[in-house]
């Protein structure tokens, strides 16, 4: 027996977005959601949107990769960037959500997988909280399905003993789900997987049924090979993924231009001071996790040892947010060296015994010889370095 997902095959008492909270709209959320965070974005493309558009997608392809990218649309409405790197990158995965392979995001930490995942989702389907969040204890219910056991009891297996994944729903749906570290989840639970991307359906043995997938579906995960904890991903579900890598930004410009406008973003959130008040302490912590994460100096005349992290820019954007919070609760609302030197010293020592000399030999090689950087020698030095 098949049984055909209509458009809402799936109990909405027992799942739903999460888009519908209120606490989103009434501006309370600590983190909105990406549709509501940039819902006037997302009404301002759709309403200007005349290209084709894929089944039950919110835009078109072209719409969703401006989304990312940023522009200014015809009526003068001002995108912003939501990822800056290669325009070739987004489209290549955009357009892959388009046909029937899954996309893997795959890079480093740090190198925004989950903010690009997120944003596809809000952008293609409206609904970016259909997500399972990879860690070594995710069990196989998260992917496939539950069950309400107090009616599974009561009444024995059936629908409305079923609790649904939010993979299930976005194949139901015909949405798109997300799968987060996905190398972090156990093999044989990633393995779930295949049937789900290849036949583009779900069995339900217990019931002798099955949900297929609507026009419109498909998943996004994120994965990356640095971590500790990492399993493989096998043959098999590799070959259901088209898989897209999302380096690292190419130019110290580039990736002091994602941190600061990530920093305005959060900052805004939580009233802390605008981000050009701090711009340069910004190019410093961005000069120093450059030099460290390459082993040598940008002008290239010195060698350098590398610590045991990986340095990303989303390491950056945390040293210089907790910085801002510094300056604001503590200081006079501008940022300085004393401010990100705690940050700094905690996002380089990882390895209390290998990263200390690291870090130590950096700031008497580097650091202190370098002009115009005496105060944030000082302030690493007295920060406990």
């Amino acid at each position: 027996m098949t049984v055909s997902a209509g458009p809402t095959p799936v109990d909405p008492m027992r799942g739903g977005s999460a888009s519908a909270n209120t606490t989103a709209a009434t501006g309370q959320a600590l983190r909105p959601h990406a549709e509501d965070a940039f819902a006037a974005e997302l009404a301002a493309l759709a309403a200007l949107d005349d290209r084709p558009r894929p089944a039950r997608w919110r835009l078109s392809p072209w719409a969703v990769a401006t989304y990312l990218l940023g522009g200014t649309l015809a009526d003068g409405t001002v995108i912003t960037p939501k990822y800056v790197g290669p325009r070739r990158i987004v489209e290549v995965a955009v357009t892959t959500l388009a046909t029937d392979r899954a996309l893997l995001l795959l890079g480093v930490p740090g190198t925004a997988k989950t903010w690009v995942s997120e944003h596809l989702a809000a952008a293609v389907s409206g609904d970016s909280t259909l997500l399972v969040q990879g860690t070594a204890g995710t069990p196989e219910e998260a992917i496939r399905y539950g069950w309400n056991y107090a009616r599974l009891l009561a009444h024995g297996p059936s629908r409305d003993a079923l609790v649904a994944s939010p993979v299930m729903r976005a194949m139901a749906e015909g949405m798109t789900a997300r799968v987060e570290e996905l190398t972090r989840i156990p093999a044989d639970v990633q393995d779930s997987l295949i049937t789900i991307l290849s036949e583009k359906t779900l069995p339900i043995p217990e019931l002798g049924q099955e949900v297929q997938a609507v026009r419109g579906f498909n998943l996004i995960a994120t994965a990356n090979d640095r971590d500790r904890g990492v399993n493989d991903l096998s043959s098999a579900l590799r070959r259901r993924f088209n898989t897209v890598v999302l380096p690292l930004p190419e130019t110290p410009e580039a990736e002091v231009g994602i941190v600061a406008r990530r920093v305005e973003q959060i900052g805004r959130s939580l009233d802390l001071p605008a981000v050009p008040d701090g711009i340069d302490e910004i190019r410093r912590v961005v000069t120093v996790f450059r030099e460290l994460r390459d082993g040598v100096t940008a002008d290239g005349r010195t060698r350098l040892k590398s610590p045991s992290g990986t340095l990303s820019t989303a390491e950056a954007i945390s040293v210089v947010t907790g910085g801002l919070a510094l300056a604001a609760h503590f200081g006079d609302g501008v940022l300085r060296a004393g401010d990100v030197a705690a940050g700094l010293l905690g996002a380089v020592v990882r390895d209390p015994a290998a990263d200390r000399v690291v870090w130590q030999e950096y700031l008497e090689t580097v650091v202190r010889e370098r002009d115009g950087w005496k105060d944030l020698y000082r302030a690493c030095r007295e920060a406990g370095a």
